[in-house]
């Protein structure tokens, strides 16, 4: 809250096309509290997310719009996945690189969120 974090490297469940985050809570389900993770985001200069870029089901994580409470609203500024990377920029998610073997067309094909450029 300082703003004395440069950057903040964490999990999610969900990201948005407007880099809002979900990563504490499934309704429904059980949790011990929402931890740190919104103390993170808030006021730090950059948000790394590492995540799956799809669920169990083959669904996409990265979504046009986040379906599980926020963590943080437009704090997400970079997507790093198991199939690339992707930056939130004005409009949507834009592909940084590709995971090796993985084609721009199987990306896109995992991706709800709008991909731009």
């Amino acid at each position: 809250r300082g703003g004395k974090i440069a950057m903040a490297i964490l999990g999610a469940m969900e990201v948005d096309e407007k880099g809002d985050l979900a990563n504490w809570m499934i309704p429904g389900k059980l949790v011990k509290g929402m931890g740190g993770a919104m103390d993170l985001v808030a006021g730090v200069g950059r948000v790394v997310v590492v995540m799956d870029h799809t669920n169990k089901h083959g669904e996409s994580k990265l979504l046009k719009e986040c379906t599980l409470p926020l963590t943080g609203q437009g704090v997400v500024d970079r997507v790093i996945t198991n199939l690339g990377v992707l930056d939130v920029v004005e409009g949507g998610l834009k592909i940084v690189e590709l995971a090796d073997g993985v084609t721009e067309a199987e990306l896109r094909a995992a991706t709800e969120a709008t991909i731009v450029g």
